[in-house]
């Protein structure tokens, strides 16, 4: 077939089309041309060059990931985006800190360039990033908030604003307050906002903390159990209400410390869900079985209590939202990129297992299809 004989490029037709952004949520279909979508919904209908029949799965826009580590160098925690993220159904992912000041340009160069995957960077307060073997902020001389502004004026929207983890890994001996001290400066000067990983409560009360969060700074690793927890028994601490009251966000940011089952079943109950869902995916969880990726986040989400509009809300228009990429990503509103996502439901998957070996059964989404800007990406081995 020549591509005069197709209406469209691509056609997804799916037993359900969902798009928090656009009020879709039933049987559908999504049309694509030069990249962008034209057409989504359950009116849509049309010849196109290549057609995919999904009537089992659930199409979503391109998933983003807002705190994770892509990096094809210079980052401890780095890995390939292209590799790890795009074809488990992230499309758009935000670096937590893989880069500072002193290799922000390499970064540009080898990683958000160079890359199928849209990579945005959250850059690192200290100059190196995560270049270094220890914490990233044990050496004061690298948290410098004059480099970190020029850095950030520099890269435009490529760079959304800070990261600033202060637990006591990244601070070493140092004072947390001097670091998130320097990190407002910093944020100020450059009218950015946070990605906010709290120090422990014992160190530094976490009503001290929330205190000095701005609207749109995002708090991430928000169910994390033991010392960092924002819970008090049982229940959602004050002064982190307080804190998403005056616009403050809150961020899952899973990992290998910091998603508790427990912890996110009672925050749920107390009424207070994450405003975005991210893995935190990194160096250690490559090779992982089952694997470490955004859609299995998403059903501990739901096997928490999370609604499970919350849940594809949470990894489409709001982390989309944050990023000033609203009108581009996190839809599938006519015009906008064609970065579309597809999801099986597994009800025999393997059990979801939270970072401390605590276990919910109920099954899995397991991506099926990503496309990228109009293309299909080839599915990971």
């Amino acid at each position: 077939m020549s591509r005069a004989e197709g209406e469209f490029d691509l056609l997804i037709r799916a037993g359900r089309v969902v798009s928090p952004a656009d009020g879709l949520d039933g049987p559908g279909a999504v049309a694509v041309h030069d990249g962008r979508i034209v057409a989504s919904g359950p009116k849509v209908a049309g010849t196109a060059f290549a057609v995919v029949d999904l009537p089992d799965e659930v199409v979503l826009p391109g998933l983003v990931d807002l705190h994770a580590h892509p990096a094809r160098e210079g980052s401890k925690y780095g890995v390939d985006p292209d590799v790890e993220f795009l074809p488990r159904g992230v499309t758009t992912v935000m670096s937590q800190g893989d880069a500072g000041a002193a290799n922000w340009a390499r970064y540009r160069e080898t990683t958000i360039a160079a890359s199928r995957t849209r990579v945005r960077l959250a850059i690192n307060l200290a100059a190196p990033g995560e270049s270094m073997a220890g914490g990233c902020f044990e050496n004061l001389a690298d948290v410098d908030v004059a480099a970190c502004a020029r850095a950030i004026a520099d890269g435009g929207d490529r760079i959304w604003g800070i990261a600033v983890n202060v637990g006591r890994a990244a601070c070493g001996a140092n004072d947390p307050r001097e670091i998130v001290r320097r990190a407002l400066d910093a944020a100020t000067a450059a009218r950015k906002p946070l990605l906010y990983g709290i120090r422990e409560p014992a160190d530094w009360p976490l009503a001290e903390q929330m205190a000095l969060l701005r609207p749109d700074d995002v708090v991430t690793y928000c169910f994390r159990a033991g010392p960092g927890s924002l819970l008090e028994g049982g229940r959602v601490h004050p002064s982190v209400r307080e804190a998403r009251a005056r616009g403050v966000l809150f961020d899952v940011g899973h990992g290998m410390q910091s998603f508790d089952f427990g912890q996110a079943e009672a925050a749920l109950a107390d009424g207070f869900p994450p405003d975005t869902i991210s893995t935190d995916q990194y160096l250690r969880h490559v090779g992982s079985r089952p694997p470490h990726d955004l859609p299995r986040t998403m059903a501990k989400l739901l096997a928490a209590g999370m609604l499970e509009a919350d849940v594809f809300a949470a990894v489409t228009a709001r982390p989309a939202e944050i990023l000033g990429l609203g009108r581009e990503v996190g839809r599938l509103t006519p015009g906008s990129c064609a970065d579309v996502t597809a999801l099986r439901w597994d009800s025999n998957a393997a059990p979801l297992v939270d970072v401390n070996g605590a276990r919910r059964s109920g099954g899995c989404w397991e991506p099926v299809l990503t496309v990228r800007a109009g293309q299909v990406v080839e599915p990971s081995v």
